[in-house]
C-alpha cells in the first residue's frame, strides 16, 4: 500500500512516500493536495504520480515521528493556501458499539428505544443498497474547518468552555473536489475524532455542539488502503502507565452502511461539490472510554493504532486552566 506524509522543516514543505524505516522524499511537492490536483488533472493514479517523484534522499522516520529530528510531521492532509476550505464532517451510528454507548447515554426510564438506536437500525435495514441505488441516509455531523485539525503529537484540547473531551478512534475518508465538481477519493486515514460526550449526554440536540472540537489525523494517508476489516488499538496513558484500553473492528465490513452509501449521502449536497475543496469524513467508531466511566485529564495521552494504516497516532490532552468569559459582539449599526 502507498503511504504518505506532509513533513515540514520551518517554513519548507514535503511530502513523502514511507519505505519503513525512512521516508523516502517526493521531487517538487510541497503538498499530498498539490499532487491530488496534479494527478486529476493528469488522469492518473496518485500512487504512480508519487512513484515517479521519488527521489533518492532520505529520512530517518523514527527521528521524524519522535520530533527528534527538525522536520514535523503535518496532518497528512490539508488545504495548504485556506484551511478554511478544508471541511472536517462526520457520520456516527455506524457500528453497534456506538450506537449502544448512545443508546445508553440518552437512555430514559421507559423501556422504549432512542432516536439513536432507531437510526442505527434504519442504518442496518437500509445502508447496503443494491449497486446503483440509493440507501438509507446515515446521521451526518460537522466538525469544523482544517483550523481544528491536529496532526501526530499535537494536543487535543479540552477548551474552557467544555465539559469533557473524549477519543473517537475513526477513519476517516479523504477528498478533493475536482473542476468539475465531482470528488474524488485520495485515500484514508487513522484519526481521532474528539468529541465532548459529558455536555451531549445531558441531551442528544447537544450533540451538534458537542462536536465542535479539535480533531487528529495521522500520521500517514494510506491512498490504497484495505476497508473490509480493519483492527484498531486505544490505548490512553497517564503518568507512565496504560490508565484504559480497548480494541475493536471497523471498515466497511463491520459497519451497518456501505462506503458507497455514505459518500454518496455526503455529497449530494451541491455546497460539498466545491471545485479545489478538501474534505475530511469520519466513519465513526465501535468503543469508547467514555462508556467506561472514563474522564480525561490534561497530560493523558492517547494513543490509537489502525492495522495496514501505518505507525499509531499519538496525542497528548491538554486542558484549558482559564475560565470561561463572555464573548461579546460589537454592532455595527
Amino acid at each position: 500500500m502507498t503511504r504518505l506524509v506532509q513533513i515540514k522543516k520551518g517554513t519548507v514543505r514535503r511530502v513523502a512516500l514511507v519505505e519503513e524505516p525512512h521516508l523516502r522524499v517526493l521531487d517538487g511537492c510541497s503538498s499530498v493536495y498539490e499532487l491530488a490536483k496534479s494527478a486529476i488533472k493528469a488522469g492518473s493514479k496518485l500512487s504512480d504520480l508519487a512513484q515517479k517523484r521519488l527521489i533518492t534522499e532520505r529520512l530517518d522516520y523514527d527521528l521524524v515521528y519522535s520530533s527528534g529530528s527538525e522536520w514535523r510531521l503535518l496532518p497528512p492532509i490539508d488545504h495548504p493556501d485556506e484551511p478554511s476550505r478544508c471541511m472536517i464532517s462526520g457520520t456516527g451510528l455506524t457500528h453497534l458499539g456506538s450506537a449502544r454507548d448512545r443508546q445508553s447515554m440518552h437512555a430514559v426510564a421507559s423501556d422504549e428505544t432512542t432516536d439513536s438506536m432507531k437510526m442505527f437500525q434504519w442504518g442496518k435495514e437500509g445502508g447496503r443498497p443494491a449497486p446503483g441505488t440509493i440507501g438509507t441516509p446515515p446521521e451526518w455531523f460537522y466538525k469544523g474547518t482544517g483550523m481544528t485539525l491536529r496532526a501526530h503529537g499535537q494536543p487535543l484540547d479540552i477548551p474552557c468552555y467544555a465539559e469533557d473531551g473524549g477519543e473517537e478512534a475513526e477513519i476517516a475518508g479523504i477528498y478533493v473536489i475536482g473542476p468539475d465538481g465531482s470528488p474524488y477519493r485520495i485515500g484514508m486515514a487513522g484519526g481521532n475524532e474528539f468529541s465532548d460526550h459529558r455536555f451531549e449526554k445531558k441531551n442528544y440536540l447537544n450533540l451538534a455542539g458537542s462536536k465542535l472540537r479539535t480533531c487528529a489525523l495521522g500520521p500517514e494517508l494510506v491512498v490504497d488502503p484495505e476497508f473490509s476489516s480493519v483492527s484498531v488499538g486505544v490505548n490512553i496513558g497517564r503518568g507512565g502507565s496504560v490508565l484504559w484500553s480497548g480494541t475493536f473492528l471497523t471498515g466497511e465490513a463491520e459497519m451497518c452502511h456501505s462506503l458507497q452509501n455514505l459518500e454518496h449521502h455526503h455529497f449530494k449536497f451541491e455546497g460539498h461539490r466545491r471545485p479545489g475543496d478538501v474534505h475530511i469524513h469520519f466513519f465513526g467508531t465501535d468503543c469508547l472510554s467514555f462508556g467506561a466511566g472514563i474522564q480525561l485529564k490534561d497530560g493523558d495521552v492517547i494513543e490509537i493504532a489502525f492495522e495496514g494504516f501505518g505507525r499509531p497516532l499519538r496525542n497528548p490532552v491538554q486542558v484549558a486552566n482559564s475560565a470561561s468569559t463572555l464573548i461579546e459582539v460589537t454592532s455595527l449599526g
